[in-house]
């Protein structure tokens, strides 16, 4: 991946059983898997990208009970019946890259899937990757930053964008969608100050979400300052890195873990 350091991917490690096993550990009852948006593939022209989307949507249709999926859309030539089908199969939403949400006409080409969701009752997930002209910038861009540099600068930019463009177009556009933001937004609640000063909105928005991945404490509490503890939920960036605990109590546990996953995956009972 442009910008990544090499990955060796050991398959014992990540056997579904033993990574059921880990959901268990963790004090969970089912994990969210999804597709890791930074390798692009949901960007890809359709014939291109499509063999490897297949791929993920059966193994991740055939995971243990601990687990249920997001759906991974093409961006590049969306298809709303494809979404359609993908949701009738059993997978909880959709998640996009962020950089496929960054203006109104990046919003207004997903369109056609927000529509799909919205109609379904079910949730977006977005998560720092490339659109299709991001995609092909990066390919042909030579890095010489070391390997956290995308994690803190480009990914951090991109959720942040995402977040504003999502309230300022796309809530008008799509009033009953819920939506979670990857690693809070890339801590965009955290600019209200200067959005304020800009004169922009801050209206609350219940069903706004934010998963703390790859976050700790100080920032898990910084922004439950700003926004509520209702917005945020427990998530984990297995297997790039061990999740972290925010450690801020019980009843911070029970709404990052229980409460507010249950209200965003609209589940008819809120897990133990």
């Amino acid at each position: 991946m442009p910008g990544e350091p090499d990955c060796e991917v050991l398959l014992a490690d990540h056997d579904p059983d033993l990574r059921a096993e880990l959901v268990q550990a963790d004090g969970l009852d089912r994990a969210y898997v999804a597709l890791s948006t930074p390798l692009g593939i949901e960007a890809l022209p359709p014939d291109a990208g499509r063999p490897l989307l297949d791929a993920w949507h059966d193994g991740a249709a055939a995971l243990p009970p601990e687990f249920r999926a997001w759906a991974a859309p093409c961006v590049s030539e969306p298809d709303a019946a494809e979404l359609a089908s993908l949701l009738d199969r059993g997978f909880a939403g959709a998640c996009l890259p962020a950089e496929a949400l960054l203006t109104q006409a990046g919003l207004d080409r997903c369109g056609p899937l927000l529509e799909v969701l919205e109609e379904r009752d079910a949730p977006l997930f977005v998560h720092p990757g490339p659109a299709p002209d991001t995609l092909a910038a990066l390919g042909t861009t030579v890095r010489s930053e070391p390997a956290w540099w995308p994690a803190l600068t480009r990914y951090v930019a991109a959720m942040n964008a995402a977040w504003h463009a999502f309230g300022t177009f796309g809530r008008p556009a799509h009033p009953r969608l819920r939506v979670c933001f990857a690693m809070l937004a890339g801590l965009a609640p955290l600019q209200r100050e200067r959005l304020v000063a800009r004169g922009g909105s801050t209206a609350s928005d219940p069903d706004i979400f934010l998963d703390t991945s790859s976050y700790g404490p100080r920032a898990v509490d910084a922004v439950i300052r700003e926004l509520g503890v209702d917005a945020l939920a427990h998530g984990s960036d297995r297997p790039v890195a061990q999740p972290a605990e925010p450690g801020l109590g019980e009843a911070v546990e029970v709404a990052l873990r229980s409460r507010n996953p249950a209200r965003l995956m609209r589940l008819a009972e809120v897990p133990a």
